[in-house]
């Protein structure tokens, strides 16, 4: 079920022009199209024009409702150009995995977080809204947690009226990661016979016992109410300075997650749901890496050591400040995999 927009502080005559970094995304374009919904202007960011085409609206930019800036947010004067007139700022800019070109865990959160704080200071543009993530701290074993806790911090220590948003999984159909299990479960992507997934080591497990390998537990957020609960966030005057987690409200292994979601998509085959230990895959990420094998494997040391933890958390403040009120994940999947 959808969630109806809650009693924001702005009605529509008075919404003005929010800047999205980030924008063609996944979180992105639906976050582009709620603050369509909601009445907003929409100044997009993208690295990659020819996408906008593809996943933004049209018919926003051609009624002048939606305008895209090409170039990256640390390119000169792309910020000045983004910002200029805007009221706020949505930043989604994100990678899960480091490659080439740049794109760094240090450079793409950290770095370019600090940089759009700095633009949206000097261009007047007070609201500030940050997607950040579940887990982040300067103590993580996880360069993109470290990243992410580095960009909180920027935004936090700024001038600014922010909020920062923390979810967990976010699912969806057109999403990386529902995409990426849609091949496993479909037998066409790497390893080809098993689904698999990582598991964890049994902290009350000792020698001269066998190991014990225990699922992480997951409540995976739908897209589409993270990009209402950012709505939320901008219109909302209790959001601001506040930070708040993002989870759906069904808590589920990830065994049965991507188990559910095998058996409900049209060409899914009957594969085993296999756990890989996360400590051991983590190990050989990083021996990938040493050598300069980093793209080898289809996962890094910490996609490795997150995948093994974890994603819950407590609604209650999103839910009491935003109305917050996430659909659960069977469910809403169970609709949307017969057309991924």
């Amino acid at each position: 079920m959808d969630q109806a927009h809650g009693d924001a502080d702005m009605n529509d005559t008075r919404r003005g022009l929010v800047a999205v970094t980030g924008a063609t995304g996944f979180v992105g374009r639906h976050t582009v199209r709620e603050l369509l919904g909601r009445g907003w202007r929409v100044r997009a960011l993208t690295r990659t024009p020819g996408k906008a085409a593809r996943v933004l609206p049209g018919d926003a930019i051609g009624a002048g409702r939606l305008e895209v800036v090409e170039g990256e947010a640390l390119g000169e004067g792309v910020a000045d150009r983004l910002l200029n007139g805007a009221d706020a700022c949505v930043n989604l800019i994100g990678i899960i995995r480091e490659a080439g070109g740049g794109q760094s865990f240090e450079r793409v959160h950290t770095r370019t977080t600090r940089a759009m704080v700095r633009a949206c200071e000097k261009a007047g543009v007070s609201r500030f809204v940050q997607m950040s993530a579940l887990g982040v701290s300067d103590e993580a074993d996880s360069g993109y947690a470290r990243s992410k806790w580095g960009a909180e911090r920027a935004v936090r220590a700024s001038s600014l009226t922010w909020t920062v948003l923390r979810p967990g999984l976010i699912h969806g159909r057109d999403g990386e990661f529902m995409q990426e299990a849609k091949g496993w479960c479909e037998g066409r992507s790497f390893p080809h016979v098993v689904i698999p997934y990582f598991t964890r080591l049994d902290p009350e497990w000792a020698p001269p016992k066998p190991p014990k390998f225990i699922d992480p537990v997951v409540a995976p957020v739908r897209v589409e109410d993270v990009a209402w609960a950012i709505g939320e966030s901008l219109e909302r005057e209790a959001a601001a300075m506040e930070v708040y987690n993002l989870v759906g409200p069904e808590r589920v292994s990830v065994k049965q997650m991507l188990t559910e979601l095998r058996d409900a998509l049209p060409l899914g085959k009957k594969l085993p749901v296999v756990g890989l230990p996360g400590s051991v895959a983590a190990m050989k990420a990083r021996a990938a890496a040493a050598i300069g094998l980093r793209d080898a494997l289809p996962f890094d040391e910490g996609m490795a050591r997150m995948g093994s933890r974890d994603s819950v958390a407590a609604l209650d403040k999103a839910s009491a400040h935003l109305s917050f009120q996430p659909a659960p994940y069977t469910e809403t999947m169970r609709a949307y995999a017969p057309s991924m």
